[in-house]
């Protein structure tokens, strides 16, 4: 058993949110590898992305964004697959003090309305044709709160998971499948520029300042944080036929982080 191999996703749509990403970009594009006709969303297209004519602008933050993708995607036929990357935090650190009501409504608008709202118009057409597989990206800090920081997007995450799962539950019977996946530390280009500025800020080596950033999180087991290109893997399985009975689960990519079961 394994993730899809080239031209399994063949004449399946696909759409990637938050597609312009690291870890979109690399999901989107291992999409692509197995055959599916790939579309990526994001509020605006970066001036290299690989694939402009299927490229889609919106701020998914708003009701008027969601309705942009359901317009175009009208256009060319259905949708098979569904992978919501989008999501990250922007709020203060300090603690709940510090998270106002406009941090708290950004954070639930990016990383939890903006999947309900793109659910809502895309997964009937889903139910309709019998068929689908749904990915909704969430995090291990629904299990594991950073409370200085990134606490509105921790509870965002977790509304997230609980959502995905009543989800699964009531569309599993018209043959469309919902599970999330749930990384911890990924080493993406931001990732590693908080590593270089956690570096010159202690006057430490990159490799000094990684093992401080991940004994913040308790520590990685594995000894790094997870590659990209290992998510996609993970997501690519999940929307494929080998994982058809695979639904209303989440799927921890951390290198060990969490340490419950």
């Amino acid at each position: 058993m394994g993730a899809a191999g080239p031209g399994e996703l063949s004449g399946r749509q696909a759409l990637v949110t938050g597609g312009t990403g690291a870890t979109g970009t690399v999901i989107a594009r291992r999409l692509r590898q197995a055959g599916a006709e790939v579309w990526t969303v994001a509020r605006s297209m970066p001036s290299d992305h690989s694939d402009p004519g299927h490229f889609i602008a919106a701020d998914l933050s708003t009701v008027d964004g969601a309705a942009t993708v359901a317009g175009q995607l009208s256009r060319v036929g259905g949708l098979a697959i569904l992978v919501h990357v989008l999501g990250g935090s922007s709020t203060p650190a300090g603690g709940f003090a510090a998270i106002d009501d406009e941090h708290w409504d950004t954070e639930l608008q990016r990383n939890l309305l903006a999947a309900v709202r793109l659910d809502r118009v895309l997964v009937r057409a889903m139910i309709e044709a019998g068929r689908g597989a749904i990915v909704h990206i969430s995090s291990i800090q629904r299990k594991m709160p950073l409370s200085n920081g990134t606490l509105a997007y921790a509870a965002a995450k977790a509304a997230l998971t609980t959502y995905s799962k009543g989800l699964a539950t009531e569309v599993a019977p018209h043959g469309v499948r919902v599970n999330t996946v749930a990384p911890g530390f990924i080493r993406t280009p931001a990732a590693e520029r908080l590593i270089v500025r956690i570096a010159a800020g202690a006057g430490a080596s990159r490799d000094s300042a990684l093992d401080q950033l991940m004994d913040s999180l308790g520590g990685i087991p594995l000894g790094r944080p997870t590659e990209p290109d290992e998510v996609a893997e993970l997501v690519c399985f999940l929307v494929s036929d080998h994982a058809a009975a695979i639904t209303g689960a989440e799927h921890v990519i951390d290198g060990g982080t969490l340490r419950t079961i």
